[in-house]
């Protein structure tokens, strides 16, 4: 009885609780309020990947991140076993109630997503949720080392299409980038010229700002930052290359994406935030490499996490 009395004076009895929805002019860009992104991605318990990562990740920046289940695995599919629940069926539910406490988001970030039904409920989900000052990044996560993954159909492929129109960003790797500009595939040898044209072909779509990443340059792994100025008027690209560490793991794409969609929210410049966001990746790679974790574990990016600053 004492515990139910302190809890009424702290937080007031539920019967007098009434939910108000935040008005969006309390919301305007530049106020003292929380910013927020909504993830959009699988919830993987194991492995660290996804919303695993990308929600610490996030809210490090000192972003509150708000995930939208796609599906709930219970470690990620290298693994031999796994438990999957596919969330499509349940996503629009889920995504009515925020819709009735009218939230509002300043980012809008998309993982992998399962099927043509749920990148149609995503590109709904930026119809209804996007403000003039929402950043919506897509992550159009196709597939990888110049083959589309299994279970990406050539239907889907197009949808994807669809959905990169309506994003302000997009981080397609290399795979990525040759199917959204039907462009062949080749392992290595991209010259900056071929990557500002693929990247031109990819924000013509619509997009203003492209990352291509992933790029094999030698000892180096490259990321070709493509930025288009709002008028037309002009564009500013360029090819970072960082020191390649370790071995490919799981997740360190969705971490780099992580931080992208963050600092996007916080008004960083590309440039510094793909700097930012390879070094941190490479950090953490490093980081797992020394502690002898196995690949498909993911990185142990928390023993780095305080490297990583808003």
């Amino acid at each position: 009885m004492q515990i139910m009395e302190n809890r009424e004076r702290v937080c007031g009895s539920e019967e007098n609780l009434e939910w108000k929805p935040v008005k969006a002019s309390d919301q305007r860009p530049g106020s003292s309020r929380q910013k927020k992104a909504a993830v959009i991605s699988d919830m993987t318990g194991f492995g660290r990947c996804a919303i695993t990562v990308s929600l610490p990740v996030i809210s490090k920046l000192k972003v509150q991140c708000c995930p939208v289940p796609t599906a709930i695995l219970s470690n990620h599919t290298a693994y031999p076993t796994y438990y999957f629940d596919d969330y499509t069926e349940r996503m629009e539910d889920y995504i009515g109630e925020w819709h009735k406490l009218g939230l509002t988001f300043d980012g809008i970030g998309t993982g992998f997503l399962g099927s043509k039904r749920q990148i149609e409920i995503v590109r709904d989900f930026i119809r209804g949720f996007r403000r003039e000052d929402t950043v919506v990044m897509v992550d159009p996560i196709m597939g990888d080392n110049g083959k589309v993954y299994a279970t990406y159909t050539k239907e889907m492929c197009r949808e994807m299409k669809e959905l990169v129109a309506c994003a302000d960003m997009v981080t397609p790797n290399v795979t990525e980038g040759c199917i959204l500009t039907d462009r062949q595939y080749r392992e290595g040898g991209w010259k900056a010229e071929e990557l500002l044209d693929m990247a031109q072909r990819i924000g013509q779509m619509g997009p203003g700002k492209v990352v291509i990443t992933g790029i094999q340059q030698g000892s180096y792994i490259g990321n070709f930052c493509y930025e288009r100025d709002q008028d037309g008027s002009g564009m500013r690209y360029k090819l970072q290359k960082t020191k390649q560490v370790g071995q490919s793991r799981c997740g360190t794409g969705d971490i780099f994406s992580a931080v992208i969609l963050a600092d996007a929210v916080n008004g960083v410049e590309l440039e510094k935030s793909v700097k930012k966001a390879a070094d941190f990746v490479r950090d953490c790679i490093k980081a797992s490499a020394r502690m002898e974790t196995p690949l498909t574990d993911g990185v142990c990016f928390e023993e780095v996490l305080d490297k990583l600053k808003a």
